[in-house]
């Protein structure tokens, strides 16, 4: 495939709206999945992955129609970002579930997760046939996530494991072999998502770039363009986000291509990408928590900040997080306003 050379390109996070008639919204409101949800589908066994598939490609065809210059397929047929993949994998219970403590706003919590009675293994490819399904449908350049190793494990009841960083390791074999699968079947960009990274700093700190490393060993450029995703949340669960992060620029040390964050929302203090010099950024200048729709000129303003610390060469312009719990005419209408206000600065450029 030609080189890509765009200035600012613009793509997506990962998750676009998923339409009524599919997924039940109101229930997926509740929470994000973490173990398998089959009664968030609105459409019988059966003909579900029929209905999956026409649904993707009206995600796909909004997203080309909004202007983006690289797509994903919505993550349309998910319940969560995460429980699709690791509750795929050989090792997870499949009689028992794990439960998982949480504590928010002083509040504790217990949340049913993915509970490892075996090793981690991945058996087989798990989302190659969505790559290869978007590949079939556009012919822009596509990329697609997949949930890391270390947002895995926190989610997970580590069960017959000792640490959650061996938990970790094992998960980071089965996502370096699906990365690979995924380059191999089309796609562009790969992208791992790494939230909790961010929620326990701490252990990110101790073995979360080896982590990284490993589910990323033996992936060139030549394959593909590798992104890792951290963020505070989806604006629908964590409303409040503080204004820094708690971990960031020790992905500096890791081989990852781009880093993918959120600013539009936190109001990012950008000086920070000083110590991210390295990588290419995927900017978030899209506030989700914002129902109302951004105007080309506040996406430009958000772009123009980041250029003081970056060079556009660098910068890949993208949503701060998921769109998956918007009204679909909203994340369309701010898909839009950031595809032009991209423009507005491109042309500046």
């Amino acid at each position: 495939m030609p080189k890509f050379n765009l200035l600012l390109p613009t793509t997506l996070v990962g998750s676009y709206p998923q339409p009524d008639w599919l997924i039940d919204r109101e229930m997926l409101s509740h929470g994000v999945a973490r173990v398998r949800t089959p009664q968030l589908w609105r459409v019988a066994p059966e003909w579900l992955e029929r209905a999956q598939d026409d649904a993707t490609i009206v995600a796909i065809h909004d997203l080309e129609r909004a202007g983006l210059d690289i797509i994903t397929d919505g993550e349309i047929r998910r319940e969560s970002y995460s429980n699709k993949f690791a509750n795929a994998l050989a090792g997870v219970d499949g009689h028992k579930e794990g439960a998982l403590k949480l504590v928010h706003a002083g509040q504790t919590r217990s949340i049913p997760v993915p509970l490892f009675s075996g090793p981690a293994r991945r058996m087989r490819p798990v989302e190659v046939r969505d790559i290869a399904f978007l590949r079939a449908h556009t012919d822009r350049r596509i990329k697609i996530t997949l949930p890391g190793p270390f947002t895995m494990s926190e989610q997970s009841d580590p069960g017959c494991y000792a640490s959650r960083e061996a938990l970790a390791m094992d998960l980071a074999v089965a996502v370096n072999d699906e990365v690979k699968d995924l380059f191999a079947a089309g796609a562009d960009v790969v992208q791992i998502d790494e939230p909790w990274m961010q929620r326990f700093p701490d252990r990110a700190r101790q073995y979360g770039v080896a982590m990284v490393n490993r589910a990323l060993e033996g992936i060139t450029p030549a394959m593909g363009t590798t992104a890792l995703h951290l963020c505070f949340g989806y604006a629908a669960v964590v409303p409040e986000k503080p204004s820094s992060y708690s971990f960031l620029t020790e992905l500096e040390e890791s081989v990852v291509e781009q880093i993918s964050i959120e600013t539009a929302q936190p109001k990012l203090d950008l000086s920070v990408l000083r110590g991210l010099p390295s990588k290419k950024i995927v900017l978030g200048v899209l506030d989700l928590g914002d129902p109302s729709i951004e105007t080309s000129d506040t996406v430009a303003k958000r772009i123009e900040g980041a250029l003081k610390f970056v060079a556009p060469e660098r910068l890949v312009i993208a949503p701060d997080c998921g769109m998956k719990y918007l009204p679909r005419e909203v994340a369309f209408g701010k898909l839009q306003a950031m595809v032009a206000g991209a423009s507005m600065v491109r042309a500046k450029l």
